[in-house]
């Protein structure tokens, strides 16, 4: 199968005599693949003996997204030998007498631009760059000495105020950078019904980004997409047998001022019943009189709630901020996974699963259904460039994204193989 004309704009782009690109856009729109294959054709047409860097969130990410790709191009494998070290990260491409090196970085968090510091590079890509902390980018182009090198960027969509999208997007003329706005419709390999099930994919700001590649901030509600009547249940709209016929977990937001929060979730392979809870709230005078609870009593409290019946035992996902709480749990023989708390992950997948109707609240979960109708982004915070929910009327939404980023496969909310 052929390029697209997007798709041709890049691999003719390192020839407009221009010093940096920017691929941006929706998801599976063939920016990644396309920018990896033309990188390494320019720097192998080019240099001889020098060392790049590709560079991704994470080295996982970027041996998943350009790595692995690239390797498994036929075009490459019959024209250039090329050999991944693992255990260094390092690729080396050769023809003839010619070769070079290409280092794989993760710029995960602020302490990330140390690791590449002191090398001198002909050029870099930084895949997925604006999830990079921008100490990481700014080193990484900063080792970009030699003569010729060149700067390539890909990316999703985030806040409008980001800061790759401020200094980079917004001053393309200052940065002698090109832009080129994929989506979809860019990647000849998609077929349509693919394209569909990505569409449904996704809710909210997360659509208008990873669909529509826009760069937008998340206003207002967060899960809008949460219907109370399609994602709420009855006890006459309850499956039959569900506590023989699904995996049971219990999750937990911990909170000793704040609500503490428990949450029976059952999982029948095809939906997600999350079917009753318990709530503790120290400065909800009807309820507590203003007393905290101690872990052990907190630990009393979730054993009540599990109930007597062994056959119902389950496993207890957990804040992960609550180290003490889930020692005490474990002494009570509980076993106790901590929660995964990639807020922004948590909040896609779990919005994923209400908008494909998959994810189904009881209705005397009264807590944890007048949260969702709360839950909101702060502004303040996407103003200033970083997107994050208001830490307010969160406990019941923070249990259930802890359950779905750590117990569901990625199928499930529909992410395999969603490579950008």
């Amino acid at each position: 199968m052929g390029f697209s004309e997007k798709q041709r704009a890049v691999l003719r782009w390192p020839y407009t005599g221009k010093s940096a690109l920017i691929c941006d856009g929706a998801v599976r729109s063939g920016k990644t693949s396309v920018m990896s294959l033309s990188f390494v054709l320019w720097a192998m047409g080019s240099f001889r003996g020098q060392s790049f860097a590709l560079c991704g969130k994470t080295v996982g990410s970027a041996e998943r997204n350009v790595i692995t790709p690239l390797l498994g191009l036929a075009y490459l494998r019959e024209h250039f030998s090329m050999e991944y070290a693992r255990s260094s990260h390092v690729l080396t491409v050769s023809r003839g007498g010619r070769a070079n090196r290409f280092y794989v970085f993760g710029g995960r968090d602020e302490s990330s631009y140390t690791l590449i510091q002191g090398v001198t590079l002909a050029g870099v890509l930084l895949d997925e760059a604006a999830l990079m902390p921008r100490s990481f980018v700014e080193q990484a182009l900063a080792r970009c000495s030699v003569e010729g090198s060149k700067l390539w960027f890909s990316c999703n969509p985030d806040v409008p105020e980001h800061w790759f999208r401020k200094e980079w997007l917004l001053k393309l003329e200052e940065k002698d950078a090109t832009r080129l706005h994929f989506t979809m419709e860019d990647n000849p390999g998609l077929s349509e019904a693919v394209k569909a099930r990505y569409r449904k994919m996704y809710a909210g700001v997360f659509k208008r980004r990873y669909i529509h590649g826009e760069w937008t901030a998340g206003d207002g509600l967060i899960y809008d997409m949460f219907d109370p009547e399609a994602n709420v249940y009855r006890d006459g709209d309850r499956p039959q047998g569900l506590p023989y016929l699904a995996s049971r977990t219990i999750a937990c937001d911990y909170g000793t001022v704040n609500p503490f929060v428990l949450l029976d979730v059952y999982d029948d392979g095809e939906t997600v019943w999350v079917d009753n809870e318990y709530r503790w709230d120290s400065r909800d005078l009807d309820q507590s009189q203003g007393r905290q609870k101690t872990d052990q009593e907190y630990a009393d409290d979730f054993l009540t709630f599990q109930g007597p019946n062994q056959q119902f035992w389950c496993p207890a996902v957990v804040d992960p901020s609550a180290a003490s709480f889930m020692e005490e749990l474990r002494r009570r023989q509980v076993y106790v996974i901590p929660g995964d708390n990639s807020v922004l992950d948590g909040i896609r997948r779990t919005g994923a699963l209400f908008q494909r109707r998959i994810l189904k609240i009881h209705e005397r979960c009264t807590g944890l259904i007048g949260e969702l109708g709360s839950y909101v982004w702060d502004n303040k915070a996407a103003a200033a460039g970083t997107e994050r929910p208001v830490k307010s009327l969160d406990h019941g939404p923070d249990a259930l994204r802890y359950y779905v980023n750590t117990c569901l496969p990625k199928w499930r909310y529909g992410e395999e193989g969603t490579a950008k």
